[in-house]
């Protein structure tokens, strides 16, 4: 049974926070933070209650889970709530200027069993989750009876599904500005990046896995492999610019030699940084490839000759020529599937600086931004 809404007529024994959470995504089930002092005096333990066994979770998303348990059969009548202890597994590599997180019980109706505790603002995507339960009865006098604590269960939530990526589309396609005109897809890198794809990958430049910059709950993080270009260029010039934060050198490629009608393309993420600026991650795929595949079964696809973003269209000199815009008020960060050999372009240094502040690499999203946020964890 999904249990889908606040209730807002369960006074909890834990905390009084009975209309603290406004959201009604959890009809029987009320959150509730727990400030670690003791409960005693409002809870006795009965030992004859069930302990749940056999703690199973499944149906897991970024944001909600089913549980369910086994119980012997004794006092099992008088059950009348459930209480779940949800936390988020420690992170050793976890921000340490970022406030700990609170531990979260959630007490529930003793509801019929699978249950859907969904909830994003204490449910977060791809992210460790410890739970256990307990049975509770609740007695006249508005206290509780208790059974001891289960067994302590892992889980891990869910990467975005295609629902929550376009709900991010949406956003970016909002302040995605007017198309600029574009020629060339460029990559910067140090000298010994180029070197080392000359002398040891057979000049050509290979796939790495994406970094976890972005939104947390992106599915191509950690997974899709490929190579980053930009094509954005300076409004004044219709050229690229001559800063990079990420190296001195610039491959250079006509843009049809990646972008075509053999391509597909698809919308990974939108993200910002705590500053004014923000990205959109698109997939460049060639039909049929191992990258294509992935994508499709996880990410929206766009029209390349009708989209927000990037566009691959016919000219209209009628001589078969393709002609490229891009979104000039978002940074485009292509990600295209495939090795791609130096011979198709040319190297040269820029005459500008490298901007380390600008480097997204393992960049973090500010989740506090209404821009570029949606209402599952970030």
């Amino acid at each position: 049974m999904e249990v889908p809404g606040l209730a807002h007529n369960i006074t909890s024994p834990l905390s009084p926070c009975e209309g603290m959470i406004k959201d009604l995504s959890l009809d029987a089930i009320q959150l509730c933070e727990r400030d670690g002092k003791s409960q005693d005096g409002s809870i006795s333990e009965m030992e004859e209650l069930p302990v749940p066994q056999n703690i199973k979770i499944s149906n897991i998303t970024c944001d909600s889970f089913k549980i369910c348990w086994d119980m012997e059969p004794r006092n099992k009548e008088r059950i009348t709530h459930y209480f779940i202890d949800l936390n988020k597994k420690e992170n050793k590599n976890s921000n340490k200027f970022k406030h700990k997180d609170v531990p979260t019980k959630l007490v529930a109706k003793a509801v019929p069993l699978p249950m859907t505790v969904r909830g994003h603002w204490f449910l977060s995507p791809r992210t460790e989750y410890t739970v256990a339960v307990q049975t509770a009865s609740k007695q006249t006098d508005g206290d509780y009876a208790i059974s001891e604590w289960s067994e302590i269960i892992e889980f891990c939530t869910a990467d975005y599904s295609t629902v929550h990526l376009n709900q991010l589309l949406e956003k970016a396609e909002v302040i995605a500005g007017r198309m600029l005109r574009f020629s060339v897809f460029y990559r910067n890198q140090n000298k010994e990046y180029f070197d080392h794809a000359r002398e040891v990958q057979e000049n050509r430049m290979l796939q790495s896995v994406k970094d976890n910059s972005g939104s947390h709950g992106s599915p191509i993080s950690g997974k899709l492999e490929g190579i980053f270009f930009s094509c954005n260029t300076e409004f004044n010039t219709g050229k690229p610019p001559q800063d990079s934060p990420y190296g001195r050198h610039r491959f250079e490629v006509q843009a049809d030699t990646l972008f075509n009608p053999e391509t597909n393309l698809y919308f990974g993420d939108f993200y910002c940084m705590y500053t004014a600026y923000h990205y959109v991650i698109l997939v460049l795929a060639p039909k049929g490839s191992t990258g294509d595949e992935f994508c499709k079964q996880r990410l929206p696809a766009l029209d390349i000759t009708n989209n927000r973003f990037l566009t691959c269209k016919k000219g209209e000199e009628g001589d078969g020529s393709l002609v490229f815009h891009h979104a000039q008020d978002v940074i485009l960060e292509v990600i295209y599937t495939e090795p791609v050999d130096l011979a198709l372009g040319s190297v040269a240094e820029i005459s500008g600086h490298q901007l380390m502040s600008m480097s997204t690499v393992n960049a973090k999203k500010d989740p506090s931004c209404k821009t570029c946020n949606i209402s599952v964890g970030r």
